[in-house]
């Protein structure tokens, strides 16, 4: 049985060490359209690659995924955070988990990812072909796959693909033709950018917020990073993946309302205040913050409620309290524009999933085709949701199931 996989990445490597373990007489090439082999995995995490996160139960893990949660709570019940952790471990890689749930090997780096994934495909003879993208695939008569691989014209039994996300549609155009729906791909994961914004000023300063996209659903609640470009961090990160579309839509220009307290109501504040009127009236401003908030954002709130830092707290009108509590709880800035998270693009978009079977990964309409990976319509938050999501169906599809 010839089995091609198209696309060099991690759920290309996966399916085709998968396709090996289950079917060993198999003659499973790879190919890869550049000279680069599994870029993601190298750049992941800072170079450590964010493996997977430490979220065990099928159900809440495809929570973690704005696009593909109900397809993949099928595929997490037969391979899902476990299994992984599992297989690493199988192949002398060791996971570590640190305090936010995300996973890496115990080396703190992604050549040791890369190793592994190229030696097991050494080891079980897998080929491997670069410089051939694909340019069209179609089912023959005798029940063989045609693929277009550069200016060649090869037959294969079977085949997955593994091209990834694109941020062009014409980039899907082969398996458009083939007649696979495609669902236009968007950018998810990327920052804010405020431009003209002084809280830029700021860069590096972390503060723990809820976030929330006026005149959309879009809220999320988590770190918040300021940048020399505006806003980012997990908050803001994971408010960009479940709000991909809406926010394409307008263009990534909108209003973001930021509540700097992690969704704190003004009552709840204004209490907090009351509360502790005695001890912070005896402090200047610059040290009356009861939330404990970075010293340089309490400074920053103070200078815009008009509160000089070496006034004391007790002299302080409630007119400039309430400016300061509106601050804290309902601060609005103006985004225009985005940044793409570090190098790490992702795209929400690809293969509809209602034509792919979760259980196969099968194509419903295209017996022997298999999909792996970014190129189908799933993406993650980040946090090591879409190695996953890699791994899962990399590994499924390698099963050849029917």
């Amino acid at each position: 049985m010839r089995v091609a996989i198209i696309g060099g990445g991690a759920a290309g490597f996966f399916a085709a060490l998968s396709a090996k373990d289950h079917h060993p007489g198999a003659e499973v090439t790879i190919y890869e359209k550049s000279d680069k082999l599994l870029s993601k995995v190298r750049i992941s995490g800072g170079g450590r690659c964010n493996v997977t996160h430490h979220c065990t139960e099928p159900r809440k893990l495809a929570k973690h995924y704005p696009r593909g949660e109900q397809f993949l709570r099928k595929a997490f019940e037969r391979f899902a955070v476990r299994e992984t952790i599992s297989w690493f471990s199988e192949h002398n890689v060791e996971l570590k988990t640190e305090t936010d749930g995300r996973m890496f090997p115990t080396t703190d780096s992604s050549q040791t990812v890369v190793d592994v994934l190229q030696e097991g495909a050494r080891k079980r003879g897998v080929r491997i072909a670069l410089h051939c993208g694909a340019k069209a695939i179609e089912r023959t008569s005798d029940g063989s796959l045609r693929l277009m691989i550069g200016a060649q014209d090869l037959r294969a039994d079977r085949a997955i693909i593994t091209t990834g996300g694109h941020p062009s549609p014409t980039s899907y155009r082969w398996l458009a033709e083939l007649g696979h729906t495609i669902v236009a791909p968007v950018p998810s994961l990327f920052t804010f950018n405020m431009p003209g914004e002084a809280i830029r000023d700021l860069m590096g300063v972390v503060v723990p917020a809820r976030v929330r996209i006026v005149g959309t659903e879009v809220e999320s609640t988590g770190p918040v990073l300021i940048t020399h470009w505006g806003l980012s961090g997990p908050a803001v990160l994971r408010a960009s993946a479940f709000g991909a579309r809406s926010l394409h839509a307008l263009d990534y220009r909108f209003t973001v309302q930021v509540n700097w307290l992690e969704g704190l109501s003004e009552e709840s504040v204004r209490k907090t205040f009351s509360d502790q009127a005695d001890v912070l009236a005896r402090k200047i401003a610059a040290n009356a913050d009861p939330f404990h908030l970075p010293k340089r954002f309490w400074s920053y709130q103070l200078d815009r409620a008009g509160i000089p830092m070496d006034r004391p707290w007790g002299t302080i009108g409630k007119k400039e309290k309430n400016r300061l509590i509106d601050l804290l709880t309902n601060d609005r800035y103006q985004v225009s524009g985005k940044t793409t998270f570090k190098e790490e693009f992702v795209t929400a978009g690809g293969v509809a999933l209602n034509e792919v079977d979760p259980i196969t990964m099968q194509s419903r309409s295209v017996p022997g085709l298999y999909f792996a990976g970014e190129v189908l319509d799933i993406d993650g938050i980040t946090g090591g949701f879409n190695f996953q999501a890699a791994w899962t169906t990399g590994f499924i599809a390698g099963k050849l199931e029917a």
